[in-house]
């Protein structure tokens, strides 16, 4: 299947129709998992496409009342940014990462582990990677590790967290389900909106 260019106007900025969300758009910057700035992310930016980000407006409203805040790290990825992934798997290891982002796993197990995918739902548009932050500290709150630990610790039941951050993880869990979107086992932070509009499209125009 040869990826699609953007559809129209049907993809957005998540903080234009979104008012209040915060974001850190990992794949933009030198902080993650490849250890620089990723092919096809060209500002800090996150975009996604209308359907997700009116879904992300109530989840936003729900954590408010909650006494919390979204923080988003990645939403619709460039096929190319994934075909980036695939290259730099295959690249001698030098560890300038390993240690906070696959620690126990190689490079390539990544793939295999369901960590990364050569397909990503990310580039139909209506996935992101999000946490919660306190509302009244604005520090992102205690989540057993973070963003792109490609770990089982990672995993939704994951046994080897506190008490405190089991809740944490259910409580971003209980209100992106009740806002439409269903959870990724193997990630605590990764949502795909059940309803998306593009369920079989791979885009990959740049965000920019």
């Amino acid at each position: 299947m040869r990826p699609a260019q953007a559809p129209g106007d049907d993809f957005a900025f998540v903080d234009e129709l979104v008012p209040g969300i915060r974001w850190d758009a990992k794949y933009a910057t030198w902080d993650n998992f490849t250890g620089k700035p990723v092919d096809g992310y060209l500002v800090n930016r996150v975009v996604g496409t209308r359907a997700l980000c009116t879904a992300l407006e109530r989840a936003r409203e729900r954590a408010e009342e909650l006494g919390f805040g979204l923080l988003l790290w990645d939403g619709y990825r460039p096929q190319h940014a994934v075909d980036c992934f695939l290259r730099w798997s295959r690249q001698p290891e030098d560890g300038r990462t390993k240690s906070r982002h696959y620690p126990r796993i190689g490079r390539a197990d990544m793939f295999a582990q369901g960590y990364v995918a050569a397909r990503s739902g990310h580039s139909r548009g209506s996935t992101v990677d999000l946490t919660l932050y306190d509302a009244a500290t604005g520090e992102l709150v205690p989540m057993g590790g973070g963003h792109d630990l490609m770990d089982p610790l990672s995993h939704h039941d994951a046994p080897g967290i506190t008490p405190t951050e089991a809740r944490n993880r259910q409580r971003l869990r209980s209100l992106m389900e009740t806002c439409g979107f269903r959870a990724y086992a193997y990630e605590w932070w990764h949502y795909t909106l059940a309803d998306e509009p593009y369920p079989d499209t791979y885009f990959d125009f740049p965000v920019r």
